[in-house]
């Protein structure tokens, strides 16, 4: 039943999505209106996914937590896309804000079906963990499209809070190869929400210890450019774990 709940909101979601986009070329009050509707469906479709989370039962953590790490990224997708919407608002079509807007929109919509994948996937223990690590992969190649944008974070930290962040690769690291050995669907999960934490908690401290103010842009450079191949290599890692 709860299946159908989300498949219901989350269809919503997505015919929210398309006002929200078209609201950015008319008037404040459509874009408002959108704005206050996807917010509304959002808070609807978190519910049945928490339901849907609390029906597994609680002898299986690591796929609840698989269902509620996919609602999360749809809600973060939401919050860039009312982003972008507000910042093209009213804007010629070849803007660059128009692009950004175009880009979260695609976003948006990948964390939505991906979402309605997962949720076909839980029913079915023989699928659960591919599908965790798929949703893994995708959720680290869009931090690494953050991580490589020229933002820069609101804080900074030490190089020594990146070096301790490491720690957390090395240990995602070895229970992927255990993963890839055992191939026990439960040992992916568990692979594949220990995975995302860990690369983005990484990619967030080598961003923010890159722009301290005693680090040079010399040093900045090579740093972020270690912190994006780290991320290609691991990527390469769950892709090989998931084709065994």
């Amino acid at each position: 039943c709860y299946r159908e709940n989300i498949l219901k909101t989350a269809k919503a979601l997505v015919e929210d999505t398309k006002l929200l986009v078209s609201g950015a070329a008319s008037s404040q009050d459509k874009l408002a209106q959108a704005a206050q509707s996807s917010a509304n469906t959002i808070t609807q479709l978190a519910e049945v996914v928490k339901l849907g989370a609390a029906s597994l039962g609680s002898d299986d953590p690591e796929t609840q937590v698989v269902l509620i790490n996919a609602i999360k990224d749809v809600a973060k997708a939401l919050s860039d896309l009312i982003g972008a919407t507000k910042g093209a608002a009213s804007k010629p079509a070849d803007d660059p804000s128009m692009y950004q807007l175009k880009g979260a929109a695609k976003v948006m919509v990948t964390n939505v079906t991906s979402l309605l994948k997962t949720v076909k996937a839980v029913e079915d223990e023989a699928t659960r963990g591919t599908r965790a690590l798929e949703a893994t992969i995708e959720y680290i190649k869009q931090e690494l499209t953050v991580f490589q944008s020229r933002e820069v974070p609101e804080k900074t930290s030490s190089p020594e809070e990146s070096i301790r962040m490491t720690k957390g690769i090395t240990m995602a690291t070895a229970k992927a190869v255990a993963a890839g050995n055992s191939c026990r669907q439960e040992d992916v999960i568990a692979t594949a929400n220990l995975s995302r934490k860990a690369v983005a908690d990484m990619l967030t401290a080598c961003k923010q210890a890159s722009y301290h103010p005693d680090v040079s842009e010399e040093v900045r450079e090579r740093a972020l450019r270690f912190g994006t191949e780290c991320t290609l290599g691991y990527l390469e890692l769950l892709e090989h774990v998931l084709l065994v």
